[in-house]
Parts: structure tokens; sequence; C-alpha cells
């Protein structure tokens, strides 16, 4: 095979894995809007499971995403019920998991995911996020690391929260809801009466953070001021390239077709699992705090 000939076999590749993205982007959108009409907006379990999906389809396999589950931390913290949690089961044992009834610690959860159709109550979805914003990573774990046995936190991470994902059908987003959320997952239609043939997904990411280096603060050091975590930078071993972290937009991660229009599915699958990567592995777990936890007094 000559070198222009495999040229244009690795463009065909390109492009093919492109299409494919923009296929599946159809296809559940498609179902959404199809389910919606057929189950009503109150039936939530069929959408969760077409949003379950799409994340099956780009997440890691270390990943496992729980669908209808409670997350719990050390201190009596309890989420309202999340529909989707995306936790790596590794490395953290579930607190209570007998079939349909979940109770997951925060240190395993990476991501949770809201899943609504075309109704959203803004009291409910800010009491969610309220209740979600209160748990709080403990720090008594002990693990052995590669040189050294450790009794609390590495330093590059010190306390992480979930990203947090809204799923629904395309609609207008209050403000004050969108700002909950890390990213809001919009399934579109261009033309609602052609059998929403012609659908797609809109995603829209956080735009507090300017850069990685932002985005690696909050998701490692929540709710630590910024003196603390600069102080904690300072005492780690390893050094962070703060100044490669702050020139790294997440929007450098954007894929664009041929009419400089964005390949949102695709988009979102390199800025969610870059974001992963930030986190890398959950927090080392704090058995000894759970333990006094379910210790009666």
């Amino acid at each position: 095979m000559g070198k222009g000939e495999m040229t244009k076999r690795k463009e065909k590749v390109v492009k093919n894995i492109r299409e494919n993205y923009q296929s599946l982007e159809g296809m559940i959108s498609k179902q959404l809007f199809m389910g919606n009409d057929l189950h009503g907006p109150t039936t939530g379990t069929f959408r969760e499971e077409i949003w379950a999906e799409l994340f099956q389809q780009i997440l890691p396999k270390k990943f496992v995403i729980e669908q209808s589950a409670f997350i719990i931390d050390s201190k009596d913290g309890i989420s309202k019920e999340i529909d989707l949690v995306i936790m790596d089961e590794m490395y953290t044992p579930y607190i209570f998991h007998y079939g349909k009834l979940k109770f997951i610690p925060i240190e395993a959860v990476a991501a949770v995911v809201e899943c609504k159709s075309e109704s959203i109550d803004p009291g409910a979805i800010t009491a969610w996020g309220g209740e979600l914003k209160k748990l709080h990573t403990a720090t008594e774990s002990v693990a052995r690391l590669a040189t050294q046995i450790t009794t609390g936190p590495v330093p590059t991470q010190m306390s992480t929260r979930p990203i947090r994902i809204l799923c629904a059908l395309d609609q207008s987003i209050p403000g004050n809801i969108e700002a909950i959320f890390d990213f809001v997952l919009l399934a579109a239609s261009k033309n609602k009466n052609e059998n929403f043939e012609n659908t797609y997904i809109k995603v829209r990411s956080n735009t507090t953070f300017n850069n990685l280096y932002e985005w690696f603060k909050d998701l490692n050091f929540y709710e630590y001021s910024e003196k603390e975590i600069d102080q904690h930078i300072k005492n780690t071993k390893n050094n962070i390239d703060k100044a490669s972290l702050e020139s790294i937009k997440l929007e450098k991660y954007q894929v664009l077709d041929k009419d400089r229009n964005p390949i949102s599915l695709m988009t979102f699958n390199f800025q969610l699992n870059q974001l992963l990567m930030l986190i890398n592995n959950p927090m080392m777990f704090p058995h000894r705090a759970y333990a006094e936890l379910f210790c009666e007094d």
C-alpha cells in the first residue's frame, strides 16, 4: 500500500468515527423524544436507561454506572436520590447494596447525573444540588502507596467532589439551575414534525473555570481556601506544572466538523474524560470514619 493510499485510508477512518458520533447523537436523542411521547414526562426509568447507555459508550470500563442510588458521607450526610451515579468500585466498598437499594460513599463517586424531560422543577433541582454540596470526603485513610504507607489523603487530592451533569430534552434552563452543573446535555431536534429524524445533542460546559488548573483545584481541593491549596501544593513531592495547566482551556477539546460546527458528543467525551483523569482514582477510602459512623453511641 502506497503512502498516498495509506493517508486516504486514515482520513476515511477518522471521517467514519466522526460520523458515528453524530449518528449516536441522533439515535439517543430520537429515543428520548419518542420515549417522552410514549411514556410521558413522568416516567424517569426509561430516560435514565437511555442516558446511561450513552455514558457506557464513552466511559472507561473501570467506571460503573449505578441507577437510582443514594450517596452518603461519614458525617451522617445523605443525598437525595441520584438518577445515575458514576463510580469507581475497584477501591471503594458499597456501604449498602441489596437489590435496587444502593448507598454509595462520596469518596467513590466520580460524577452524578440528573435526568429530566421537558419539565424541570427549579426548587427540586436546587434542593438536589444543595444536599449534594453538603457531602464531604473524609481523610482518615490508611493505604500502601508505592513508596510509603499513608495515613491520610495524598497532597494533590485533599477533598473531591463529583462532576455534576444534567441531561434533559431541549429547553431553556434558568441560569441559577445551570450553574449547579458542570455539563448540561440537551437532546434537540431541528424539526419536531419530521418524526425526530434530524436530532442531535447540545452540550454546554461550566464556564466558571477558565483552565484545567482551576478545574484541578475545585475537583481535588473542594471547599479549601486558596491559601490552603497553595500550601498543600508546595508540600507535594511531585511538581505540579501550574503554568501548563493554566494554558489549557476545556474548549481546546472541542471537535468541529467541516463547517466548523461542534460534534457535541465527541467533544463531551474528551472533556469529561479529561476531567475524570484530573480526579484520577477516587479518594482512598476512610474505613475508620465509616466504622465510627455506624457504631452505636
